[in-house]
């Protein structure tokens, strides 16, 4: 083609860690990018505890990139339902584009956004995070239908994009051909984040939160839902009795009441912060004045936290259900992973690592460091290549370049 590729990318509404990547698009002459929001920030998202954290996003998701808003004509509107999103006028943007992108298939306008790329002979890219067949949905039917579903849904993609090495090992599990799946790093605001960061005076910090300066301090930054196993921590912390140390925990959600509870059963709550909801642009100051990120998920395709905690030069702690563990920790270098639910194994790295300050602060270092190669510019690329093959297989013919 000798114009730039027209490229729809069709998502539920705007998420912070995808801005920069999206600013980053559309300097590339390659492309000419246009966003179809399906919903906005300013709408309801109904009562799912899933979405419980949006209303801590504070920084503007919407400038730097050509986007448009696609009217929601859903008769219940909300994010928390399949068919809370309905929006037809997706159908005018994708005849009018040469590429689309959907972001999930969650909802009943990415569906119709895939059906309608495929029967208008569009190049299609699906986007997915799908690390097993795991749910954190109580339905085990959901479960048992799962392989078939996948099997199919992911057929009709071009090509798939993933943001994780778990991910991509997961759909090649199911039979998908490896050269139809491209890792698109899942990332935030790198550069944001680093400047934000390097402004913190992290004494000043811990004096608000009455912690002293030199105390061992873990952070748990997460919602408060039974997936995230918070109570792991707790214990965790607990057993592992280093003195002086400090728990912060930054979230909320309906298990509140209960880990507090928790916190004062074992003896623990003058050692324990609960800082609720953080606006997203104060965030850097809590990695940067905590010593180690715990997150001890059994579901989580990925984890932003670490992300955002590793750019702060703040080491982390993942279990093993933790996508991003895969890709950004190198066992006692930038952090550590331990199997999901065994709270000994946790403890046992908390009492090891959370008194030596030092060691931690090194581990920090080496988490900045591995950062620098996982950012918006790699997924740009990434994306470019996807885009770039999809459009080529459109054709039946191989791209002129695949790196």
């Amino acid at each position: 083609m000798t114009r730039p590729i027209r490229v729809l990318l069709v998502s539920s509404h705007p998420v912070p860690n995808q801005t920069a990547v999206l600013r980053l698009l559309a300097t590339r002459p390659e492309v000419n990018p246009l966003v179809a929001y399906c919903s906005l920030p300013s709408e309801a998202r109904g009562q799912n505890p899933e979405f419980l954290t949006k209303q801590a996003f504070d920084v503007c998701l919407l400038d730097g990139y050509s986007w448009t808003y696609v009217p929601n004509r859903s008769l219940q509107p909300g994010l928390d339902r399949f068919f809370g999103l309905w929006n037809p006028g997706l159908v005018r943007l994708i005849r009018q584009h040469d590429c689309v992108v959907v972001y999930g298939y969650a909802y009943a306008s990415l569906a119709l956004a895939v059906i309608t790329a495929k029967s208008m002979n569009r190049a299609l890219i699906l986007g997915t995070d799908v690390t097993s067949l795991a749910s954190p949905s109580p339905r085990r039917w959901r479960t048992w239908l799962k392989p078939g579903f996948y099997r199919r849904i992911f057929r009709l993609p071009d090509v798939v994009i993933v943001p994780s090495t778990a991910a991509f090992r997961f759909l090649c599990s199911l039979g998908l051909p490896p050269q139809r799946v491209i890792i698109t790093p899942y990332v935030v605001d790198n550069d944001w984040i680093t400047d934000q960061a390097s402004r913190i005076d992290p004494i000043e910090v811990r004096r608000k939160w009455g912690i002293p300066p030199q105390a061992p301090t873990a952070l748990v930054c997460a919602k408060f839902l039974p997936r995230k196993r918070l109570s792991d921590v707790v214990q965790a912390f607990a057993m592992a009795c280093i003195q002086d140390s400090y728990l912060v925990m930054v979230g909320d959600g309906p298990l509140r009441e209960s880990l507090v509870a928790e916190c004062e059963r074992l003896g623990i709550s003058q050692r324990v912060r609960f800082l609720g909801l953080i606006p997203y642009s104060a965030l850097p100051a809590v990695y940067t004045s905590s010593d180690v990120l715990v997150v001890a998920s059994e579901h989580e395709p990925w984890g932003l936290p670490v992300n955002e905690a590793m750019l702060c030069g703040t080491p982390v702690i993942v279990s093993d259900r933790v996508g991003a563990g895969y890709d950004l920790v190198r066992e006692g270098e930038t952090g550590f992973v331990y199997p999901c639910g065994d709270v000994k194994a946790l403890t046992y790295i908390l009492r090891e690592v959370l008194p030596d300050r030092e060691r931690l602060r090194r581990m920090g270092e080496a988490a900045r460091k591995r950062m620098k190669t996982w950012s918006p510019r790699e997924n740009v690329e990434a994306l470019l290549q996807a885009v770039e093959k999809a459009i080529a297989l459109k054709g039946k013919k191989e791209p002129t370049v695949y790196r």
